[in-house]
């Protein structure tokens, strides 16, 4: 498989259950050494402050020998004033991840554009999708527009980003993320788990997606769960409290089938193994064993 060679592989803070840049849960120094020392090159930035910023965020990387994969990074997408407030915030995440050293252009960090959670949609994420809250046809060309004035900002600061579909969100189902692919040029993210959870089937999307693919989130998932939570009337903390998210291998997502599909269509860039975990009630040593055996899956799988 010449993927391999093509790839390098990133953890990240939110499978420790890390959402805010002051967490003390784990340290960002612990964090990194641990995905150090499990065989992981580079690391999702996190909350965008976490691992520190400028001379602190390039030593930090230097130090452990772990490159920035990119980062999350949400605007308010729907909302013209709202998008306007948050370029501020997107501009102080592109300062950070230039701030990264990149030794290969196929590695420099994406800029990874999302939409905040939509209120309707956090209480019921998933299929079936909640469509009397998604956006209305007569929404979408504005809506695309400032994904697309988001994504030339990004490219002003020669960097390259990507879109994420994600649970809970304006862009939850294959099909928002197709639209959004028709009516911009952005790349996208292809999150396994998410789309999985979403009614989505991964392995047809990489091959649907072939060209349009800039990073990779491998995340498995689990049907059951996800289906539990939806009757119970929970929602997406829910979802991740019960394990929707589980370690690799273990879920429903043909993750082996992701892998000889991104083979198959050439794709080089960075393999983010995630593993949402809740932000309270977290087991440090569940997670940090969860994302060695999560590596050692992947080194596995990918001979």
């Amino acid at each position: 498989m010449q993927l391999t060679g093509r790839t390098r592989v990133a953890g990240a803070p939110c499978n420790y259950g890390i959402y805010q840049p002051d967490d003390p849960f784990v340290g960002p120094e612990d964090l990194l050494a641990s995905l150090a020392a499990d065989g992981y090159t580079g690391v999702d930035s996190g909350p965008i402050g976490y691992l520190g910023t400028a001379d602190v965020l390039a030593r930090r990387l230097a130090t452990s020998g772990i490159g920035l994969a990119g980062g999350w990074v949400d605007l308010r997408f729907a909302d013209p004033d709202g998008f306007a407030d948050d370029l501020a915030g997107l501009d102080a995440a592109l300062a950070v991840f230039t701030a990264a050293p990149v030794d290969d252009p196929r590695f420099a960090p994406r800029p990874t554009l999302a939409c905040p959670g939509n209120p309707a949609r956090m209480a019921r994420p998933g299929t079936p999708p909640d469509l009397a809250s998604a956006l209305p046809a007569s929404a979408w060309p504005d809506f695309a527009a400032r994904v697309q004035q988001a994504v030339d900002r990004c490219r002003g600061h020669g960097l390259e980003p990507v879109f994420h579909y994600h649970l809970g969100t304006d862009v939850e189902t294959e099909a928002e993320a197709d639209r959004l692919l028709e009516l911009t040029d952005v790349a996208v993210c292809l999150d396994t788990g998410h789309l999985a959870l979403a009614g989505g089937d991964p392995v047809a999307a990489v091959h649907k997606w072939a060209g349009r693919i800039g990073q990779v989130h491998l995340k498995d998932a689990d049907l059951a769960a996800h289906r539990r939570v939806r009757d119970a009337g929970g929602g997406l903390p829910e979802v991740v409290a019960a394990g929707g998210f589980c370690a690799l291998g273990t879920g429903d997502v043909d993750l082996a089938g992701v892998l000889r599909g991104l083979d198959e269509i050439g794709y080089a860039g960075w393999l983010v193994i995630e593993q949402d975990a809740p932000a309270q009630g977290r087991d440090l040593h569940r997670i940090r064993a969860d994302q060695h055996d999560n590596r050692r899956w992947l080194a596995e799988a990918l001979p």
